[in-house]
């Protein structure tokens, strides 16, 4: 048993000592990841730029004057929110832009330019003032593909000085303040109310050209219909004219059509000299107060209707006067 004690010691010992040599080692040896830049500096200037991943041996790393900056080479995003805009009537819009960027030259990123983070949010905002500022509101909402692609273009260009690469640009969200959201509610109300009166009188229009088409159209054959009907009366009375008892009794009832019931007396069947003016005065109705009594024929109304006939069927004596029959 006593000769595995200083096996089991010596494996103790290398366990304790493999961390020590780790970190005796990483004094003097630098390690880069995938997608990463590390800058060397001696004494404050740029010595030499690691971008290969693995180790790298640096004797002189725990030496005061030399400096280790690490910059990320992955895609990176940046988001700008609530970008204030004036489109170009005066609409304040708020407008949110979405950026990917990778640094491409870590040492541009990092000692050509004081803060490029900073440096780029003011650069956006100039471009997107620029930009957007020149366009109307509804024009942004509809093409935001090509202000992308605008902006993309204008910042790139600017920030390929600083060994920053931009790859997208998106513009995300386009409010507006809710006062300005008001106004163009009612603006959008009005001009709805404005093209709905123009349909609608366009209708009106439409509808009476259509009628004047149609009573264009209609107007020759109502002339038509109404010629007919005098050919027709004029073929009717000519076959009537045939025969003349049929003829008599047709006038003697179309005389009789003529006559006003409500309005009007009528002596029928009388000759010439049976009836004299003062007989048609003496069987109207009399003048009355209401109060006393009437007597011959009662009073004209809307409902009645007075005819006095001459017996003609019965015979008579040469002195008997005409009878007045009155309908029930």
């Amino acid at each position: 048993m006593n000769s595995y004690l200083p096996l089991a010691v010596s494996t103790v010992l290398a366990f304790l000592l493999i961390p020590a040599l780790a970190r005796l080692v990483g004094l003097f040896a630098l390690a880069v990841e995938h997608e990463e830049a590390v800058l060397i500096t001696r004494f404050g200037k740029l010595a030499a730029v690691l971008t290969q991943p693995g180790w790298h041996w640096l004797p002189d790393r725990i030496l005061p004057w030399v400096g280790i900056r690490r910059a990320s080479l992955q895609r990176d995003f940046r988001h700008f929110r609530d970008v204030h805009i004036n489109s170009v009537s005066g609409t304040t819009m708020l407008v949110d832009l979405w950026l990917e960027l990778r640094i491409t030259d870590a040492k541009r990123a990092l000692y050509d330019v004081a803060d490029w983070d900073r440096s780029l949010q003011n650069l956006v905002q100039h471009a997107a003032i620029s930009i957007l500022g020149s366009r109307e509101f509804q024009q942004i909402l509809t093409d935001r593909v090509e202000i992308g692609e605008l902006l993309k273009r204008d910042i790139g260009a600017e920030t390929a000085r600083w060994g920053v690469s931009i790859e997208q640009v998106f513009v995300r969200n386009v409010s507006l303040l809710p006062e300005v959201s008001r106004q163009v509610f009612e603006t959008i109300a009005a001009r709805l109310e404005r093209a709905k009166a123009d349909i609608e009188e366009e209708g009106r229009l439409l509808v009476s050209l259509l009628e004047a088409k149609m009573s264009l159209q209609v107007a020759p054959l109502i002339a038509d219909a109404k010629g007919q009907y005098p050919a027709a009366l004029d073929r009717a009375f000519a076959s009537l004219g045939r025969e003349q008892a049929v003829l008599t009794a047709y006038n003697e009832l179309y005389e009789l059509s003529l006559v006003r019931p409500h309005r009007t007396i009528t002596f029928s069947g009388f000759a010439e000299k049976e009836l004299s003016p003062i007989d048609a005065m003496m069987a109207s109705p009399p003048l009355t107060d209401g109060h006393a009594p009437t007597y011959g024929v009662p009073p004209l109304s809307s409902q009645e209707d007075h005819v006095f006939r001459n017996n003609t069927l019965a015979p008579r004596s040469p002195h008997q006067l005409p009878t007045v029959v009155k309908p029930s």
